[in-house]
Order: structure tokens, then sequence, then C-alpha cells
């Protein structure tokens, strides 16, 4: 009897210390301020996500540092925004996003499409990581929100991705081929 206790004690110290080495310890209680910023996380990368809140003048304080490669923000209400805004990104472009929001509040459209225009023409515009994936929740609120994803492919084209620059097809596509802003769009997301 003491050896059988004895080698299940064993068992499950091994087995719980392997589950916290893979990063399986259970995730602790959500921080209410974290959970606008959240929303668009994806649930594997959630917890080890940086969390950001912006300022009016796009510089943001850090709510909570992360332990991958994920930064998530909350717009909610931001000049441009929908009310309810979640999304996450890769931590490499948060100059792009901070780049974006501030275009994003320009209300005039051809304002807008010529500051990105001017910027890419300058080398201004910060480049997204190629490959990087936006994830996005937006809605009237968080109730209604709906997620989109697309993956950013600065410069790409669809004689170099092999992908066509519409949505015609019904699959994948680039949007704004050849440009920094070049991106897959993945219908339904």
């Amino acid at each position: 009897m003491k050896r059988t206790v004895l080698v299940a004690v064993s068992v499950l110290a091994v087995t719980a210390g392997t589950f916290a080495q893979q990063g399986g310890a259970p995730a602790a209680p959500t921080d209410p301020a974290l959970e606008g910023a959240l929303a668009a996380a994806p649930r594997q990368l959630k917890d080890g996500a940086t969390v950001i809140k912006w300022k009016a003048d796009y510089t943001y304080d850090t709510l909570r540092k992360g332990t991958n490669r994920l930064v998530c923000f909350e717009s909610s209400g931001m000049p441009g925004q929908q009310p309810f805004s979640s999304e996450c990104t890769s931590i490499a472009n948060v100059d792009r996003v901070a780049q974006n929001l501030k275009i994003e509040a320009e209300p005039d459209r051809a304002k807008r499409t010529a500051m990105v225009a001017d910027m890419e023409k300058s080398g201004q515009r910060a480049k997204p990581e190629f490959g990087s994936v936006w994830y996005h929740v937006r809605g009237p609120n968080r109730e209604q929100a709906r997620p989109h994803t697309t993956i950013a492919v600065p410069m790409a084209t669809s004689q170099s991705m092999g992908l066509p620059d519409n949505n015609k097809q019904g699959g994948v596509w680039i949007m704004d081929a050849g440009t920094l802003t070049a991106h897959l769009m993945i219908p339904g997301s």
C-alpha cells in the first residue's frame, strides 16, 4: 500500500512538473481591466500576450508584460474606431499600429488615403512584420462584435504569392497588393 501511494505521488509530481514546464499551468483569473484588450486574442496565446493601453498622443502604457510576441489592446471609442474594438498582433507591429490609429482618426477618407500614400512615398510608413497575424474583434458593442483576421504580407503581389488580388474566387486573396499595406484577407473571419 505504501509503495502504491509513493508511486502515485511520484507520478503526480513528475506530471505536474512537466505540465508546468510546457506552459500548461492553469491560467490566473482574468483581470477585468484586461478583458477588453484580450477579446481578440487566440485562446492559446492569450495568457502570454502583452497588453497595452493607447494614449491620445498615440503612445502607450504597458498594462501587462507578456511572455510571447503577441500584443493586444482595446481601441474602443477612439477616433475612427468602433464602439467596441479589440486588436492583437505581433509586438513588432506596434509602431505600425500607432500610425494606423492616427490615420484612422482622420474622418475624411480621401485625406486618410493621401496620408498613407505620402508616408509610403517618403519612407515614413512603418513596415509590418511579414507573415504577422492581425486579430480584430469589432462592433457596436462587445456582444455584437465580429472577428476578422488578416496576415501582413508587405509588398506582396498576386505574382509573388500566387494568390488573387480580389475576392471573386471566394478564397484567400491579397488586398492592397504591391504596397506596404498588402495583407491576406481570409473570408469568413
